[in-house]
């Protein structure tokens, strides 16, 4: 048996995976356990969730593999702080303390995570290699172009590669500074979201806004080669030797400093992120068509923080020169975890590997589940007053009879979902029909801006019945977005002004974007039988197959993990009901809680 540890940790979203003799076990992030969101501390939590999952001792592990190698991380630090100095002063004396006492002593600090029982060899990957690899040996293809693109890795931005059977090779990069993932990044500092953690909020305030500054962008920020290749203007930007995103230059050309968090959303705001999108969709189709050309290879395997662009993805997917795209649903640096080890395993070790026709991630539920006395204790411990419905069939009937009378759900089931998206196992569900539920959802229950759009979860064969995509368009892991039909639309009243999210421009309102636009889930039968049941029911009792899906979490929290988790996330939100494994909790039926205790958890959320 050959058992091989993966972990990334010590920069975001730390996470730990593992893999037995070629198959992928299990893999979590460490927020999860933590409840510390993008928790960047060693994966202590994972790895013992990993190790249990797998029935193994860190004794018993044959490898470890780590997703960078911090030498040459830190070869690039000092480069770049000796390069800016003096400037670079303020932001080197930030960072080094972490690096002298944890950075440089990872092999110590991994030991140390294993209680000191592991004595075998750490293997260091590239970082862009372990993204390559977690895309490219799990997808289900035999051969395929790699296309990665983050922040930054020790020096790659963007690198392009190919796979074959189980190599993989990486024949292209871009390197720091000049990067599509911090170019991003600056806009999302600037127009007032956390860096790292808002990238997702840009995108989604895009639609609102016109691409009226792609113009200025492409003469003042960045070089755009046919290629797909760029350079950025370093004048503009201040993270080589600060501590903020952008540099005075930049508010001078578009006019303003940074919007702080609590400041209201501009037009500007609006437009910038129209606009920044605009030339991340253009990068990425003119990158992805030159390695096409390269490669000469029909399928294309992407991954890297950039990857998590759905709106990038479903213009790639649509319009670029691929046959068939896979996206690693863990495509940050959570997912590098699972990269390393699969690297090790296939291109260290040279075992074989034969791809699947969907893919080697099991749907990505690969973190832990609850027995049924798990998650009675946590309920009892918790002072839950709750009923259990036996089968499947009619605990599918009820809850969709609830969702149909307009009522919010808190939906677990199974295996914890790999990755920032909830994928049914640690869901929030409604009716996608009603007019406000966007609005009910947004700012009763997730507590967040009211721009954020909501991911519909369809049923994989009635998928093109209500989107723009054909009858064997495949989305398991919420990646692409595609447009609502014609036939579906409903043209809003014109109005001046911001626009309104309120506004219904389809017969599933509560999933179409402010551009006709979704974020698809398909949910295949065989493959997600509980969750595809769920929604069949709702479909045989409404003629609609789909649902409203979004994270079980609230605003600056990680997706719930354990029974506990999911109550007191339930009891501090409108949620209606809970229902884990057959366990149905309804909130009229639960003891009170103290208002004052609801109110200090909210306040204490932070703009994540």
């Amino acid at each position: 048996m050959t058992a091989i540890l993966g972990i990334s940790a010590f920069y975001h979203d730390s996470a730990a995976a593992i893999i037995v003799d070629g198959e992928i076990v299990a893999a979590a992030q460490e927020e999860r356990f933590s409840r510390k969101k993008h928790d960047a501390d060693f994966p202590t939590r994972a790895v013992r969730y990993c190790l249990r999952a797998a029935g193994l001792t860190p004794s018993e592990l044959s490898y470890v593999g780590f997703y960078e190698k911090p030498l040459l991380k830190f070869d690039r630090l000092l480069e770049t702080y000796l390069s800016y100095a003096p400037r670079g002063f303020r932001s080197f004396v930030k960072a080094m303390p972490q690096w002298v006492n944890t950075k440089l002593h990872i092999r110590r600090e991994i030991r140390r995570g294993l209680d000191s029982q592991y004595r075998g060899p750490i293997v260091f990957c590239e970082h862009h290699q372990s993204h390559a690899a977690s895309a490219f040996f799990a997808s289900p293809f035999d051969e395929a172009a790699i296309l990665t693109m983050d922040g930054v890795g020790e020096w790659a931005t963007t690198t392009l590669g190919v796979g074959y059977g189980n190599r993989l090779k990486l024949t292209d990069e871009i390197r720091f500074p000049h990067s599509l993932g911090l170019l991003y990044s600056a806009f999302t500092y600037y127009t007032g979201f956390r860096v790292n953690s808002g990238e997702y909020k840009v995108m989604g305030l895009a639609p609102y806004g016109e691409p009226v500054h792609v113009a200025t962008i492409r003469k003042h920020l960045i070089d755009i080669r046919d290629d797909g290749s760029f350079r950025l203007d370093m004048r503009y930007f201040n993270y080589c030797q600060g501590v903020t995103m952008t540099s005075r230059l930049f508010e001078r050309l578009f006019g303003r400093p940074p919007r702080k968090p609590q400041q209201p959303i501009q037009k500007l705001d609006w437009d910038l992120a129209a606009s920044i999108q605009a030339v991340t969709e253009e990068i990425v189709l003119k990158i992805a068509n030159h390695l096409q050309q390269k490669s000469r290879l029909k399928q294309l395997c992407l991954a890297g923080g950039v990857a998590l662009n759905c709106v990038a993805n479903g213009r790639l997917h649509r319009e670029g020169p691929f046959n068939k795209i896979w996206i690693q649903p863990a495509s940050g640096d959570a997912g590098g975890a699972l990269g390393s080890a699969l690297m090790v395993w296939h291109q260290l070790l040279d075992q074989p590997r034969t791809a699947r026709s969907s893919d080697c991630q099991h749907g990505s539920r690969l973190g832990p589940s609850f027995s049924r006395d798990e998650i009675k204790h946590d309920l009892d411990a918790l002072g839950g007053v709750y009923d259990r419905i036996e089968s499947p069939e009619e605990l599918a009937e009820f809850v969709a009879g609830q969702l149909d009378q307009g009522k919010v759900v808190a939906w677990m089931q199974g295996r914890m979902e790999f990755g920032p998206r909830a994928l049914g196992c640690r869901s929030i569900l409604a009716d996608a029909r009603q007019p406000d539920m966007q609005s009910l959802l947004n700012q009763k229950i997730k507590l967040r801006e009211s721009f954020r759009p909501f991911a519909p979860a369809v049923m994989k064969e009635k998928a093109c019945d209500y989107f723009q995509v054909t009858e064997d368009f495949d989305s398991p892991y919420m990646m692409l977005v595609n447009h609502v039909r014609d036939d579906r639309r409903i043209a809003p009243e014109p109005l001046s002004g911001q626009p309104q999210v309120t506004q219904v421009r389809s017969q599933i309102p509560a999933v179409t974007h402010l551009d006709y636009s979704a974020r698809i889930q398909t949910v295949d039968r065989h493959q997600h039988p509980v969750f595809w049941g769920l929604l069949n029911a709702f479909y045989q009792r409404t003629g609609c197959p789909l649902l409203v899906n979004t994270s079980f979490n609230i605003r600056g929290e990680p997706i719930v993990c354990s029974p506990a988790d999911a109550y007191r996330c339930f009891m501090m939100t409108d949620i209606d009901w809970l229902v884990i494994e057959n366990f149905i909790v309804e909130k009229s039926s639960q003891p009170p809680v103290k208002a004052e205790l609801r109110n200090q958890h909210r306040s204490q959320l932070i703009d994540d």
